[in-house]
């Protein structure tokens, strides 16, 4: 007995040695099973991390498991990834390992998928890209042992933790399946077999941009009758739950050769109106177990006949509710007087046969009440729409009715008589005769808020009247913070705005008392300044939405820290542009004018505009404008006028105020002035110190005309002239908006203002034209407004100057001695006595002059021996002044 036992217990040591050993054995058969499937079967790019054999968990099965499977398609879907599986577990016979794939299937009978996603798409022309099975010629079945691959003898299989999702971008349609958990198991020997199906997932389904299911929950427990010889599937008892709505259903689906053909029929198993809040989803519906209702709800419908390329079953779907009511404990309104009728409906097979029509949707909240009904047709193409609104709605009644929660507040008063008649196509393509309208619809007391404005915008009437071909806004009176609107005009496209992705198209004429420009700013603006030399994160943007034409009137606008009175103009927005045309505005005094575009299209906001300013006031204007003060900072001391036209470009921040460093353009300026205060301008009173001959307080700038160029945060000032009394000066240089400066003034001074010693000395010439001799100074600054530096070239110049002026009264006595040297001895010469002078006095002038020059004093008394030596000496003088020099 011993011995029996010792030797079972060694065969399980070998037995269980086996099955830990045995898959590291057939590993590298395991993956060349794999790689010989893909390669055989798929026209793919596949990719996976490792495969693994065990025989432990699914003794005594095999389990093959492949971890990270990855399917990549090729074109017209190149790159998209088709499918992604974390986990992909099989169970089959140890058996059938050992079979070759390119002879004979491997029958697979369990199967576990966990955290897949799975992408199909249909692309516009009809191609799919789920098509990636390479062609075989010979039928693949789950009893064909002549069949290459897998083959499936299913007795249960999982999916856990999974997603699917699908586009169709001719029809745009889409359906999500999302966290997917779905079980089942049975029976599947023999033709007829039992498949128990478990399932939980949130669904939702969209086609041309509606949304008829978002997230919704879905469960469902399904027992199929399997008749796989006649791929027919038959559900017997099934029951389903939508979000909180319970369905039962009956009836089959059957594979056919063209497609599917199916007969199912299903129903509410209640009739509570409770029933109908259950459609609603739950992150709408809240908590229904508070809520009483009165009234029935019954939902019932029929889908029956064939699947193909060419037809779909037909439908009958009935939904029906009478009289009904309902109201939450924890709020104070009940609606009431609930009526509805909706049918769904194709009798025809046909796709865009299908239609619904509304025949009632009626409620009442207080004693507001509001009906409405609708046909609407050719759901997949060109929808049709036939509608009928009429009633009041207090807006503010709808969360004390309904427990929803609401982004942003609703108030306000709508009422509605309405008719309408269109296509989508219609809408999209601005086909107005093809839209039909007759009614209105106004609000008032509406107060809307959210996170995208600063303020609440309280309209106190809003009326649209619809006629065919035209939609006027006959009234919109609103305010928001301080700012006032009143606006009327026509709206080209208000339904396609509403249904569709259409932007707003109109003609629009704005008045307002008062605008303010901070009303409107995002969150985080401020009336602060903002730095101009840095980029803001984010800028205030033109609504995307808007495709109109603006014609504006306001009294008076605020922006930044400035007042505009009487601004007038036109405005084209559109493309997240705004063009600006013809817009005037007084300010400072004097008229403002402004043509240009603003553009917030990207993510850098920029503008282009054009400034002209008339008979603005120089103090204030350059004080308020930060424009104006960095463009020439130091003007602030002049008082009196100014034109100018200013053309600039650049970005904006997020006050809509230009970025200083940002700008380019030029500018031309003509001060209409008479007047400087130069008193308490450091600046000024240096220069006046450096060059003290000048008062900058008696400086005419009148008509003074200047241009200037900015780029790259520096201003250039072309050089220009200025007049104080009788000095020139050219005024020249560069500064930038951090207001450092580089310029230089080139004075013309003449040489009367330049001191004592000079003036004396022009006084000792005694010469007209030395008068008028000037000389250039140069003053150059540097530093910034702030800590301004001066230097000059004066006292260069003045030395330069006196040297000048010695050289000529040096000049004019030596050409005065020759000239009187020459008449005397002229006059001695050619025996000449000077009619006003004796001969004695003669005699005397020529000793005294030539003993200076010849340094020959002799005593007046000399006697005539000596007379013969000065002529001898005269004439050598007369010839070394005079005559040619000797070599």
């Amino acid at each position: 007995m011993k011995k029996k036992l010792k030797i079972v217990g060694i065969s399980l040591l070998i037995l269980i040695a086996l099955l830990i050993a045995s898959p590291f054995i057939f590993q590298n058969q395991i993956k060349d099973m794999v790689r010989t499937y893909i390669n055989q079967n798929v026209n793919a790019t596949v990719t996976f991390d490792d495969v693994n054999l065990s025989f432990i968990s699914s003794f005594p099965q095999a389990n093959v498991t492949l971890d990270n499977l990855t399917i990549t398609t090729f074109e017209p879907f190149k790159n998209d990834t088709l499918a992604k599986i974390d986990f992909l577990s099989l169970d089959m016979s140890i058996k059938e390992l050992f079979k070759k794939m390119d002879e004979e299937p491997l029958i697979v009978n369990a199967i576990a998928i966990d955290n897949a996603l799975v992408n199909l798409k249909t692309n516009a022309v009809g191609a799919v890209n789920w098509g990636i099975a390479k062609p075989n010629n010979t039928k693949t079945s789950t009893t064909n042992a002549d069949s290459t691959g897998f083959a499936f003898d299913i007795e249960s299989y999982k999916i856990t933790n999974s997603a699917f999702n699908y586009l169709d971008e001719s029809t745009i349609t889409i359906f999500k399946i999302a966290n997917l958990n779905h079980s089942g198991k049975g029976i599947f020997s023999g033709n007829l077999s039992e498949l128990d199906t478990n399932t939980e997932a949130n669904v939702s389904f969209s086609m041309d941009g509606t949304e008829y299911l978002s997230n919704n929950s879905l469960k469902l427990d399904a027992l199929i009758d399997l008749d796989l010889a006649n791929s027919k599937y038959t559900f017997k008892e099934n029951k389903a739950l939508i979000n909180d709505l319970p369905l039962e259903f009956k009836g089959f689906v059957q594979l056919i050769e063209a497609g599917q053909n199916i007969d199912i029929s299903f129903e509410n198993p209640g009739s509570t109106f409770k029933d109908f809040l259950a459609v609603i989803p739950k992150s709408y519906a809240k908590n229904l177990d508070n809520v009483d209702t009165t009234g029935n709800f019954k939902i019932n419908g029929v889908i029956k006949g064939e699947v193909t390329e060419t037809k779909i079953p037909t439908l009958d779907i009935n939904i029906l509710s009478n009289n009904a009511s309902f109201k939450f404990d924890d709020l104070p309104k009940r609606v009431e007087n609930i009526s509805i009728n909706v049918e769904i409906k194709n009798e025809t097979g046909i796709t865009d046969d299908t239609y619904v029509k509304i025949n009632t949707l009626n409620f009442k909240i207080d004693e507001d009440e509001f009906k409405s009904s609708a046909t609407i047709k050719n759901l997949t193409k060109n929808m049709l729409v036939d509608a009928h609104l009429d009633g009041v709605l207090n807006l503010g009644n709808l969360t004390k009715a309904y427990p929803i929660e609401l982004t942003n507040k609703l108030e306000g008063i709508l009422k509605a008589d309405l008719n309408t008649n269109f296509d989508m196509n219609a809408i999209e393509t601005n086909a107005y005769t093809r839209i039909k309208n007759n009614g209105a619809i106004s609000v008032s007391d509406f107060v809307f808020s959210s996170a995208d404005i600063v303020n609440p915008i309280n309209i106190t009437k809003a009326a649209v009247n619809f006629n065919p071909g035209t939609i006027t806004l006959d009234q919109f009176i609103a305010t928001t913070g301080d700012t006032d609107l009143n606006a009327t005009g026509t709206i080209n496209n208000l339904l396609g705005f509403l249904l569709s992705d259409k932007k707003l198209q109109g003609d629009f004429n704005v008045k307002s008392n008062v605008f303010k420009i901070s009303d409107f700013m995002v969150e985080g603006g401020s009336d602060a300044p903002v730095n101009q030399s840095t980029e803001p994160a984010t800028a205030l943007k033109i609504p995307a939405f808007l495709d109109c034409s603006i014609t504006a009137d306001a009294k008076t606008v605020y922006y930044d820290n400035l007042i505009l009175k009487d601004v007038k103009g036109d405005l084209k927005i559109a493309d997240e542009k705004a063009q600006l045309k013809n817009v005037t505005s007084s300010i400072f005094n004097g008229n403002l004018t402004l043509e240009g575009l603003v553009d917030t299209k990207s993510t850098k906001p920029t503008f282009n505009m054009n400034v002209g300013a008339k008979n603005f006031d120089i103090a204030q204007s350059f004080n308020d404008l930060n424009l104006l003060k960095a463009l020439a900072p130091i003007t602030k001391i002049l008082e009196g006028k100014l034109n100018s036209t200013i053309n600039l470009s650049g970005s904006l921040g997020d006050d809509f105020t230009p970025l200083l460093n940002s700008i380019t353009g030029d500018a031309f300026a003509e001060l209409l002035t008479t007047k400087i205060e130069p008193k308490n301008e450091q600046l000024f009173s240096m220069l006046e110190s450096k060059l003290n001959f000048l008062d900058f307080s008696k400086l005419d700038l009148k008509d003074l005309q200047t241009k200037l160029s900015f780029d790259n945060g520096q201003v250039t000032v072309k050089p220009f002239d200025i007049k104080y009394k009788d000095i020139k000066m050219t005024v020249g240089g560069s500064h930038t908006f951090s207001n450092t400066m580089n310029y230089q003034i080139v004075l013309d001074v003449p040489a009367k203002y330049l001191g004592s010693d000079v003036n004396n000395l022009i006084n000792k010439i005694n010469d007209p034209a030395v008068n008028t001799l000037t000389i250039p100074v140069t003053a150059s600054i540097s530093g910034n407004t702030l800590k301004p530096q001066v230097t000059t070239d004066l006292t260069s110049g003045v030395k330069n100057l006196t040297t000048q002026l010695i050289e000529i009264e040096k000049q004019k006595l030596i050409n005065k001695g020759k000239d009187k040297l020459t008449d005397v001895v002229g006059g001695i010469l050619g025996g000449n006595t000077p009619k006003d002078s004796t001969s004695t006095q003669t005699n005397t002038v020529v000793n005294d002059v030539l003993g200076g020059i010849l340094n020959n004093n002799k005593p007046k008394d000399s006697t005539s021996t000596d007379s013969i030596k000065p002529k001898t000496q005269v004439k050598d003088v007369i010839k070394g002044l005079f005559g040619k020099k000797k070599e």
